[in-house]
């Protein structure tokens, strides 16, 4: 059994090109947990039919138990509920000692869990469209609904309803992270996100910084930053992080960002440099209110000292803020 590089893919990309490649694909997910389980309620894990891994449901507790319970699903096409907990024999055998208890649906891609549906899926989540995977536990019969659970969609919250029964799966837009500016704060910033989840961009018109070299595997875009954040949109599981000091390429992207719904908007900048960019912002007709929504100084006030450090502030501070919390 081998383990493959993990990537931005989500499961049911992954999921599916293994399908679609005759190697067979079942999806794990962790429906419900008690105690410290290691994972959240939502988390995938995606095994094909020669043993390959993709993704966790429990940090490596109980892995090696899913894997096996999903090859023969691979075989029957039915799908499982699956349930460790640290009062089980079977769940300390398999090395579930962290004290939790976890809840594990097993769905075999072409058997209860139709291709087609995997399909729409991936094809909703490419086009940055909200959909809810609603699944009967005891049945398997799936379905994905779009404007559906609003509450649950708004706070990224999968899970069993209070019927016990019914499991609704969250597929919110990936999180992406657009930054102007290709600073050294920049790289040191972006694989950062991209190890949280993010997908990233740069943008910055000067081609000496928004270089391949400094950011390989990044998309990087030399528009003006209000033409390049038009260009890519900004959503409500998107983070604006400007970076360049220089309000003829900040300003644009921010003004872009407080007429658009990202979820975080930060700027760089002092006490001082932060107010003169207030100021702009009045005069350009944004209200008290909208300037509230911009972090800056941008980044948890730790004591940062150099870009590596004030990208984990930077970091920190978006996690708070997507998680509802101060900040």
């Amino acid at each position: 059994m081998t383990q493959e590089t993990s990537s931005l893919a989500s499961a049911a990309e992954i999921a599916l090109e293994w399908h679609q490649a005759g190697r067979g694909a079942a999806l794990a997910t962790v429906v419900q947990t008690w105690g410290s389980a290691p994972r959240r309620v939502g988390a995938q894990l995606v095994v094909s039919g020669d043993g390959r891994l993709e993704g966790s449901v429990s940090g490596g507790c109980v892995e090696g138990a899913v894997v096996m319970e999903a090859q023969e699903a691979l075989a029957d096409g039915k799908h499982r509920v699956l349930e460790y907990g640290v009062s089980d024999g079977d769940a300390f055998a398999v090395g579930l000692a962290c004290g939790g208890t976890i809840r594990i649906l097993v769905e075999p891609v072409g058997g209860s869990l139709p291709v087609a549906l995997l399909e729409d899926l991936v094809a909703a989540q490419s086009s940055r469209h909200q959909v809810a995977y609603e699944v009967s536990l005891s049945t398997g019969v799936g379905v994905l609904l779009q404007d559906a659970y609003p509450e649950r969609m708004r706070l990224d919250r999968s899970g069993v309803e209070e019927d016990d029964e019914t499991f609704v799966a969250v597929h919110n837009p990936p999180l992406r992270l657009v930054v102007v500016g290709a600073v050294h704060i920049a790289q040191a910033l972006v694989p950062m996100a991209q190890l949280a989840g993010y997908d990233a961009a740069v943008i910055d018109p000067r081609a000496a910084f928004a270089s391949p070299e400094r950011f390989p595997g990044v998309t990087l875009l030399d528009d003006w930053p209000d033409e390049a954040v038009a260009a890519l949109g900004l959503d409500t599981r998107t983070a604006l992080v400007l970076l360049t000091h220089d309000p003829k390429l900040d300003d644009p992207a921010l003004e872009a960002g407080l007429r658009g719904a990202c979820f975080y908007i930060g700027a760089l900048g002092s006490k001082r440099t932060h107010a003169s960019r207030v100021e702009r912002m009045l005069a350009a007709g944004f209200t008290d209110p909208d300037l509230a929504r911009i972090h800056g100084p941008v980044g948890l006030d730790i004591g940062a000292a150099g870009p590596a450090e004030i990208a984990i502030a930077i970091l920190a501070e978006m996690t708070a803020v997507l998680r509802g919390k101060a900040g």
